[in-house]
């Protein structure tokens, strides 16, 4: 790594609508940042950008190209995953949370099926009787759950934190601008238990599956326990999944979870949905990791050759983690 003090070129990095600045209310004017656009605290220079810029050439994976994505505020950290379906624009998937809850631990698994068809919402967070569509939660254990219980899960709907996160996207994300947000939907959500019904199944004292159990697996219990139970999020796909109804979906996910099943079928169309060429669709779908909607996948903007996995190689490793 090279001092960016010695580095040439770099007002190449200072480009024009790619950043901006967060607004705390409706009447502060959109600013971008100023200067060449850096991580904060950068300090240095891999030998990549550097001989680019000594070249008089944008490296391409420079935040300026169209990537900076900017720092999580607050207000969209530490969301639960039931917070996160709320706020999110595109409803891209369905999903079934599998809670295993032992004598004393607790862990959680959740499968995710893909939309048929990708649903936009204009009104934030939608009608508590949608989630039923999208969601569905499984508690097993040897008792039914209590509300000590459901506060360890990542089922909880925080109304406060989910209002702060939906006005800050309303101020800040470009794709936010024009979204209603309903207090009367979010009024609906309760606090103390899950929005959507609880199917619970009895089981054992403990949470292990006997014939999935390693040799050198001493726990009694999996999970934790004490804070939030650990949570997995499994993506299965594929075509004959797009037809079903959300009971026969809970039916096929319930199988594949207690079977301990550790392979995932995926599979996808010849032609995807149209929407998967549009750059803002990430920035829609996950507006927590896309906090001002910029930065999004397959964008015109982009110098030089960026493919889709060389982006998405590039955010799994973004400097903030």
């Amino acid at each position: 790594m090279e001092e960016l003090s010695e580095i040439e070129n770099v007002s190449l990095l200072k480009v024009d609508g790619v950043t901006r600045k967060a607004r705390c209310k409706s009447t502060d004017p959109v600013r971008e940042l100023k200067g060449p656009i850096l991580a904060p605290g950068c300090s240095r220079v891999c030998p990549i950008c550097a001989e680019s810029l000594d070249k008089k050439k944008m490296p391409t994976l420079a935040l300026a190209n169209s990537l900076w994505v900017g720092e999580i505020p607050d207000e969209l950290q530490y969301l639960t995953y039931a917070e996160q379906l709320l706020i999110a624009r595109v409803r891209h998937n369905r999903c079934i949370v599998k809670v295993s809850s032992g004598m004393y631990k607790m862990c959680a698994n959740a499968i995710s099926f893909s939309n048929p068809m990708p649903k936009i919402y204009n009104v934030l967070p939608p009608p508590i009787e949608e989630m039923d569509e999208v969601l569905a939660f499984i508690y097993t254990g040897p008792c039914k759950p209590t509300k000590a219980d459901f506060k360890r899960t990542p089922m909880l709907v925080r109304c406060l934190k989910v209002s702060k996160a939906l006005y800050w996207l309303k101020l800040n994300h470009i794709d936010y601008y024009d979204c209603e947000i309903s207090e009367k939907n979010l009024a609906s959500y309760p606090e103390d238990g899950p929005p959507v019904v609880v199917d619970y199944y009895p089981s054992l004292s403990t949470n292990k599956n006997p014939e999935s159990t390693s040799v050198n697996d001493v726990d009694e219990e999996d999970g934790t326990s004490e804070g939030p139970c650990s949570f997995v999020v499994h993506g299965l796909t594929s075509e004959e999944f797009s037809t079903k109804t959300m009971k026969t979906i809970k039916t096929i996910a319930l199988q594949h979870l207690t079977s301990e099943k550790k392979i995932l079928a995926i599979g996808h169309s010849e032609t995807p949905e149209s929407i998967y060429a549009n750059p803002q669709l990430f920035p829609s779908m996950l507006p927590w990791l896309f906090p001002y909607g910029l930065g999004g996948i397959g964008q015109t903007e982009h110098k030089y050759s960026l493919s889709s996995m060389m982006h998405k190689r590039h955010l799994l490793m973004y400097y903030d983690k």
